[in-house]
């Protein structure tokens, strides 16, 4: 049923459209796919795309968001780290699409996009690229473990999901309490823990 394919998407999007470490996409787009027997492919191109649209709304109302939560300073702080991001040209790419290839939560590289104002376009091409792979590896694994679906639902909730919803809201906590400013021009560690309005 067509409806199947736009709940893939709307799923996938609805993870990646809010600013806290939530399970992956790709682990509804496994589920979905499993429960209704659908088309890899699909499954794979609707997710990847909900999870697209779902990152570019987060870049652009971020800042709204944290303009009204954090000091000025702060934002401040994370924009100049956006700013040095940007000055690295073609190797920030590179380190979005490794950063994107890696089992790690991606919702902290947009958040500090967002909040430094960076164009969608700086981030996506690689995030792209770098999504693509990696659910696709993710769903296809997860189609070839079908006949085990109790285990891959036992597997939900085990040490790496835990870790990198920890991980998640550790790269978080120092985007948001590392003094970045700080860190790039002096070498320095500085926390400031004093960031909300």
């Amino acid at each position: 049923m067509w409806w199947q394919y736009i709940l893939v998407f709307i799923c996938a999007f609805a993870v990646d459209v809010v600013p806290l470490p939530l399970p992956p996409a790709f682990t509804v787009m496994i589920l979905l796919q499993i429960v209704f027997k659908l088309n890899i492919w699909a499954v794979i191109i609707l997710g990847v795309s909900g999870s697209i649209v779902g990152r570019y709304i987060l870049t652009l109302y971020i800042p709204k968001i944290s303009g009204r939560i954090f000091k000025p300073s702060k934002n401040e702080d994370v924009q100049f780290l956006g700013k040095k991001m940007k000055e690295k040209g073609w190797k920030g790419q590179v380190v979005i699409l490794v950063y994107s290839l890696l089992p790690l939560p991606t919702t902290p590289l947009f958040i500090a996009g967002g909040i430094a104002k960076m164009k969608p376009y700086y981030i996506i091409p690689a995030f792209f690229v770098g999504k693509f792979i990696s659910d696709m590896v993710a769903v296809l694994m997860g189609k070839y473990a079908a006949e085990n679906t109790e285990k891959i639902f036992q597997g939900i909730v085990n040490w790496k999901s835990i870790t990198g919803l920890v991980l998640g809201f550790l790269l978080i906590a120092a985007l948001l309490f590392i003094d970045w400013r700080t860190m790039i021009q002096h070498k320095k560690l500085k926390l400031r823990f004093k960031i909300w309005k």
